[in-house]
């Protein structure tokens, strides 16, 4: 009768620790390159003691998630862009969660309504120019884009890129569809060749004069400027970055975020939170800043001394989900104009 009552209480506690186990390791889907968060995983590791497992892809991760259901191995989601982190949501593939330290860490405007994902850095939709050919100030607003002067003079990536779908839906959201297709007319009218290649691909047409002006996001001038590349440096140093619509009445400048949620059907969703919470903590959001020349989320945390020198900007405080919401329309301008 003893050793039957000891065996019980032995499977008793073996059942109880089996999800303490499993706590102390968490699954991760990433859309973000594994190089750009293994550092922030290291660091999390080694203060908390879980370890981390990383599926990386470019695409398909949500489908993979659907798929998958409530057999999912997945903890948590990272990813860039909020037209992604709301492809989560809109299927139904991320978790309601309730975190103070998440709510004092987020501001309201980058992150769900419904707490299901969370903004964890920024980055600013920026303006190159030339600073060979376009004066300083001669270019101060996305607006400006559309204006026939600047004819031939622009380069860009496709419109149908997150990056650039966003910045079309913040547009619809300043002054409606008509206008916004207007100004989409306008910027195409000024292309210097036809959409192509990514951000940094921008730039190179700046350096080498096939155009003046490039929209990139800001991180990729930090990626430019200190590249291992002597070829890549220099094309930073041709050019100029304007963070536009500053103006004192002005909305501020268009961002965009990498941010993360938690599996709906993760089976470690304690240690998933934590991990969210670490990333929306002072340690992780000065590596944002510091490696991949992101900007904090945190409003407790400051740029890195280099984002900083590039000169202090405000933002557009629409509701990141807003822009998310908007995508479609966007999307269907970019098609008819044929950006």
């Amino acid at each position: 009768m003893n050793f039957r009552k000891i065996f019980i209480l032995i499977f008793l506690t073996y059942i109880c620790n089996i999800p303490i186990l499993f706590a102390n390791e968490i699954n991760i889907y990433s859309h973000r390159q594994p190089f750009l968060i293994n550092p922030f995983l290291e660091a999390f590791t080694k203060e908390t003691g879980i370890k981390t497992n990383v599926v990386y892809a470019t695409k398909g991760l949500a489908q993979r998630l659907k798929a998958e259901g409530k057999n999912s191995p997945a903890d948590v989601i990272l990813t860039v862009d909020i037209g992604r982190l709301y492809i989560y949501e809109d299927m139904d593939l991320l978790a309601e969660i309730n975190s103070p330290i998440l709510d004092q860490n987020i501001p309201a405007h980058l992150k769900s309504e419904m707490n299901t994902w969370f903004g964890l850095s920024k980055r600013s939709r920026i303006i190159a120019t030339s600073k060979e050919r376009v004066k300083e100030n001669d270019i101060l607003r996305v607006e400006d884009l559309a204006d026939p002067k600047w004819k031939g003079k622009i380069c860009s990536r496709p419109g149908s890129h997150v990056y650039n779908r966003a910045l079309m839906a913040s547009i619809i959201a300043e002054y409606g569809l008509q206008k916004a297709e207007k100004w989409a007319l306008g910027l195409v009218s000024n292309l210097a060749r036809r959409p192509q290649g990514n951000d940094r691909a921008q730039v190179k047409g700046i350096h080498e004069g096939l155009c003046d002006i490039a929209i990139i996001n800001n991180y990729y001038f930090g990626k430019l400027k200190y590249s291992d590349d002597p070829i890549q440096r220099e094309w930073a140093q041709s050019m100029r970055l304007t963070f536009p619509n500053q103006g004192e009445s002005d909305r501020g400048a268009h961002i965009n975020i990498s941010g993360g949620g938690v599996a709906k059907y993760s089976k470690n969703k304690e240690s998933a939170i934590k991990l969210l919470e670490f990333l929306s903590g002072p340690d992780a959001q000065k590596m944002y800043s510091e490696i991949n020349f992101e900007y904090p989320v945190n409003l407790n945390v400051k740029p890195s001394d280099e984002l900083i020198s590039w000169g202090n900007f405000r933002e557009d405080k629409i509701s990141i989900e807003k822009i998310a919401q908007l995508s479609i329309d966007a999307q269907k301008i970019i098609d008819r104009v044929g950006w």
